[in-house]
């Protein structure tokens, strides 16, 4: 059993790569600010950053406060986790890691009858409902503040101006994927004592490089210009707003999605566009994965724990 979590949080990182370089350059990549390979290296030098300097307040709630781990528990609840994310990347659908990993601990643990902290949990679960509707609201105002301020001035100075700012939220996006994603990974397994921190986060972040590389065009395809137009302007508005939204759930030890964030952001200024700009049924099937994802891995952890006892 200890082999499995190890390789199984070797394919999520993969997975989270994949899925997570579209959070914070997709934007970018789709107003063609950047291209693909300057973005995922910077991505990649930016999740290290992260989990090195803030990543370990969400290892302590993933890895500690939500339920009492055991290596039967941690094996199973990875295993079908990356099972579950890869799957749902390969769809093209954006899916929450927090939210897939939560969900396998938490069914794994109470088939087991583990002490599961229901009030870390209840924590949890609010702070993915606040955090796609906080970051919708935030980038709404800050779309607001920048047409009354930013507007003002030349057009092609707005643009260079907003271009660099867009680059700069993506940056503080790849940021918290390694501070927040990246942690909700290494979280269960570094406490567990399987494998040594530091060696974790150089191997996790390359990992996730490795995922950024190989795998991310799919999803970024969706982020970048599946949900609704964006232009520089707009895209920064959506981005940083969620990005602010990210790191201040971060800095409170919360493993909330930044996918869902920037999706919350970007659906916001499609709104404030006019709701004809803003794919519905795309946003329809992101929402029902939202619901879906953390209710099937706990029911498949749980299903298949109690079939084994």
């Amino acid at each position: 059993m200890q082999p499995i979590p190890i390789i199984a949080s070797v394919l999520i990182a993969l997975s989270v790569g994949s899925n997570d370089t579209s959070n914070a350059l997709g934007i970018c990549i789709g107003c063609r600010i950047i291209s693909f390979r300057r973005a995922v290296i910077l991505f990649g030098v930016f999740v290290l950053i992260g989990i090195l300097l803030q990543g370990r307040k969400v290892m302590k709630t993933v890895g500690k406060d939500i339920v009492e781990m055991d290596l039967r528990i941690l094996g199973i609840s990875l295993l079908v986790s990356a099972i579950l994310i890869i799957i749902s990347n390969w769809r093209r659908l954006p899916v929450s890691t927090h939210q897939v990993i939560i969900g396998s601990l938490t069914g794994s643990g109470t088939a087991l009858g583990a002490d599961v902290n229901y009030g870390s949990l209840f924590e949890i679960l609010l702070s993915w409902v606040i955090s796609p509707l906080a970051a919708f609201f935030a980038s709404i105002m800050l779309y607001r503040a920048m047409e009354k301020t930013l507007s003002k001035l030349p057009f092609l100075q707005i643009e260079r101006i907003i271009r660099v700012l867009l680059l700069a939220s993506g940056i503080i996006i790849a940021y918290t994927t390694g501070a927040n994603e990246l942690a909700t990974i290494l979280g269960p397994i570094i406490h567990a004592g399987l494998i040594d921190e530091t060696w974790a986060f150089l191997g996790g972040s390359f990992l996730v490089f490795l995922g950024a590389v190989l795998l991310s065009n799919r999803i970024i395809e969706t982020i970048g210009s599946g949900i609704t137009a964006l232009d520089p302007y707009s895209g920064f508005a959506a981005q940083f707003g969620a990005g602010c939204c990210v790191f201040l759930f971060t800095s409170l030890g919360m493993p909330i999605s930044t996918t869902y964030c920037i999706i919350g952001g970007i659906t916001g200024i499609g709104m404030l566009k006019g709701t004809g700009t803003v794919s519905v049924n795309l946003l329809k099937k992101i929402a029902l994965s939202w619901i879906l994802s953390p209710a099937l891995a706990f029911l498949t952890c749980f299903t298949i724990i109690r079939t084994l006892i």
